[in-house]
């Protein structure tokens, strides 16, 4: 493993109630249409910086969105967020050899899906962490 590790939606709350900041790294998309992780209960607001954009390309620019946006002391732990988390492990890996300390949130925003291919199995929104159905 590359980054600091993986935690579960509710550990990954924990370490956000500790300080660290919860960085979204979903489509534009995903954040107005499914909804996106309400942080105001610990002092921490969320970043959203894309890892891949529309039709899937990489961000080339998300380290420097990342640098700009997190931070400048690197000490402060990121907590990498995307829909199922596997977009979140690339993210974090990457903001680890940025010099970042970084985790991964298991599960991801919205989590496996069902027999039905429906993503109502885990992740944070159905494990009733906070969200919001609105845009950023």
């Amino acid at each position: 493993m590359s980054y600091a590790g993986d935690l579960s939606p509710h550990e990954a709350w924990a370490k956000l109630e500790a300080g660290a900041i919860l960085v979204d790294v979903r489509t534009e998309a995903e954040w107005a249409h499914i909804g996106i992780p309400d942080t105001k209960a610990t002092d921490n607001d969320p970043l959203f910086i894309q890892w891949t954009l529309a039709g899937g390309v990489p961000n080339p620019h998300f380290v420097e969105q990342l640098q700009r946006q997190a931070p400048e002391d690197t000490a402060v732990e990121l907590v990498f967020l995307c829909r199922s988390g596997a977009r979140s492990i690339a993210a974090a890996t990457t903001a680890t050899q940025a010099g970042y300390t970084s985790y991964n949130v298991l599960e991801g925003f919205e989590g496996e899906t069902d027999r039905f291919g429906e993503r109502t199995v885990n992740g944070w929104k159905n494990r009733g962490l906070p969200t919001n159905l609105g845009k950023i």
